[in-house]
């Protein structure tokens, strides 16, 4: 490593020290309370991972997505699925154009030609269209007739799921699930921040957010984040809890066998530590800890870990799942 690579990533990392707070402030001035989901939305950012966002109706989940767009001074585009949207309504598709001297056909690009995207309600949209997006999320580019077009970078997408509303729509499979970095669960307020949130709103025009970051900042973070130390303890760590969530003879975890279908991949470890690896720097540290891991179980395992009907009768949601993993999975060497 150079002197001016090592002085480049150094100032890196004092950027995402010290913007912390700042990004915070400037958020709140639209979004109150959600700390635990702020949070989690800024490592994934970091990251550079998708995210899949779950919450009833009414929640804030645009706002606060288009808030994130506007912190970070990324062109952002709201995608509404409904069950008549095509492939080619998110790609763009070919065109025919008549010029003065010749007709040819051009790429229109579509809504997903943008740095980040809302996918809302996607799981109202039909298996094809949701493929189609996903494919982007993995490759970064897509397809039309035969010729690949690249997607703006950085390219982030954060899908909203209604979890009341199931009838009319094609929930994503395990497979398409797991491409999701984290699954961010946004709940109701506490009674003083929905008050509060009630006063602003009817008060007065939000203020506008000043961006913290630029998109090509964001992209020199993606490779300082990968950068981050983790000791061997703790990256095993990150593996035993995903290993320990799959139901199989040999897993000791009787309630695992007897409440799971299916367990987590090897995403999952991937992602926790890599997720880690974010918060630490967000809390000014240059190391990953056990902490870390645990603050991040929950949103990367909630979409991994498929429970069968007899956890549903005793009341048992993934949720609790997790805790309990938590719990049975110890720290430190093998």
């Amino acid at each position: 490593m150079t002197t001016e690579t090592y002085e480049s990533e150094r100032e890196a990392v004092e950027q995402i020290k010290g913007a912390r707070q700042r990004m915070g402030t400037e958020l709140a001035k639209v979004i109150i309370g959600q700390d635990e989901v702020v949070e989690q939305l800024f490592i994934a950012v970091l990251a550079g991972g998708h995210c899949l966002v779950t919450g009833a109706p009414g929640l804030a989940k645009t706002l606060l997505v288009r808030s994130l767009a506007q912190l970070f001074h990324l062109r952002f585009q709201r995608i509404q699925f409904t069950p008549d949207l095509m492939p080619a309504d998110i790609t763009g598709t070919e065109i025919l154009q008549q010029t003065e001297h010749e007709r040819r056909m051009t790429f229109v690009k579509g809504p997903i030609f943008a740095n980040m995207i809302l996918a809302d309600e996607i799981n109202r949209t039909p298996p094809k269209t949701q493929a189609a997006l996903l494919e982007a999320m993995q490759e970064h580019h897509v397809t039309a007739a035969g010729v690949s077009h690249v997607l703006s970078e950085p390219f982030y997408v954060f899908a909203t799921q209604n979890p009341i509303e199931m009838e009319g729509t094609y929930p994503l499979p395990e497979a398409q699930l797991d491409r999701f970095m984290f699954n961010i669960s946004i709940d109701y307020l506490a009674e003083d921040d929905e008050v509060s949130v009630v006063r602003q709103t009817t008060a007065r025009a939000p203020q506008p957010i000043e961006p913290v970051f630029a998109g090509q900042d964001l992209l020199r973070f993606h490779d300082v984040v990968r950068k981050v130390p983790v000791a061997e303890d703790v990256v095993r760590y990150a593996v035993r809890i995903a290993a320990a969530s799959r139901p199989a003879p040999s897993n000791p975890l009787a309630y695992v066998n007897e409440w799971v279908t299916w367990g987590a991949g090897l995403r999952a470890s991937q992602y926790m530590v890599l997720g880690g690896k974010a918060r630490a720097l967000l809390e000014g540290r240059s190391h990953v800890t056990y902490d870390d891991i645990r603050a991040l179980a929950h949103p990367v395992l909630r979409h991994r870990v498929l429970i069968n009907y007899k956890a549903e009768a005793e009341g048992i949601v993934t949720d609790d799942l997790v805790d309990r993993l938590l719990k049975s999975v110890k720290e430190g060497a093998k």
